[in-house]
Parts: structure tokens; C-alpha cells; sequence
């Protein structure tokens, strides 16, 4: 099998995985970082949003073979201040897409620190909530520095 370097929330991983395997099921099944969710698995719900190089990406439809650059999940944002902002705004019905809400959210603060609204719906349109908690992520992400 193929030699995979990745590096992943800052630390350097070398295994072995075949041409093909999408990022989501490395990050999953060989390096143990489930906070990354599939759901989809075609790139449609955003559940699987991972960061490469500060860019949010859907990690299901990525091969991982094809990865250049820093990964960042979830777990590599456990202390931003999103993720308080998720909890205080009450942005976390069932929790399932917070983790790729939270990477996209990342993405576009770290880029737009002070988005508007429209920036917002803007740069979170791939990420889907079935729970329809829409205006409470917005209001997360208006107030992630409070």
C-alpha cells in the first residue's frame, strides 16, 4: 500500500492506505479523530468539513492521497472561541454538524473576523443542519468574540 503523510492539528502522521480513501475515513478509521462526522457521503451536508491550510474542505469527497497541506479538524479547534460561542448562543441541537459548522466557522472568521450576516449565510451555505438551528449559529458567529 502507499506511504500517507498528513499533517493533522499539528502532528505528522506516515501510514499505509490505498489510492482512493477519502479523508474522512483516515482522519476516522486510522487516526481515531471522530469528532470529523460523515453523513452524506457525497459532499452535500457539510458534516465532514475539515480545514487544509485554513480552507474548509468536505472530507468525504477528498482523497486523501491528494492532501497538501495542514488538515485541521475539529479537535485541532477544541479551544477556539467558537466553540464557546456554539454553547452560550445554544447552537448545538443534536450536535451532529457542529463539528463542520465549527471548521467553516473557523474558516471564515479567521479570514472575515467581523462577518456580516450575509457573509455568514455566505460562507455556511454547505454546511446543513437538520435541526434548523440557522439563526442561532449566525448569532454564534456574530458574537464569537463576546
Amino acid at each position: 500500500m502507499p506511504e500517507l503523510r498528513l499533517t493533522v492539528n499539528g502532528a505528522d502522521h506516515r501510514l499505509d492506505a490505498p489510492i482512493g480513501t477519502s479523508l474522512a475515513h483516515v482522519l476516522r478509521e486510522e487516526l481515531g479523530l471522530i469528532g470529523t462526522k460523515i453523513a452524506c457521503n457525497e459532499g452535500h451536508c457539510g458534516a465532514c468539513t475539515v480545514q487544509v491550510d485554513g480552507a474548509p474542505v468536505l472530507s468525504c469527497i477528498t482523497l486523501a492521497h491528494a492532501v497538501d497541506g495542514d488538515v485541521t479538524t475539529i479537535e485541532g479547534l477544541r479551544d477556539h472561541p467558537l466553540v464557546e460561542a456554539f454553547v452560550r448562543a445554544d447552537a448545538v441541537q443534536c450536535g451532529f454538524c457542529t463539528p463542520g459548522q465549527v471548521v467553516s466557522a473557523a474558516a471564515l472568521v479567521a479570514a472575515t473576523p467581523e462577518p456580516t450576516t450575509e457573509e455568514i449565510r455566505h460562507a455556511m451555505a454547505g454546511n446543513i443542519c437538520r435541526c434548523g438551528t440557522y439563526p442561532k449559529i449566525e448569532e454564534a458567529i456574530l458574537h464569537w468574540r463576546d
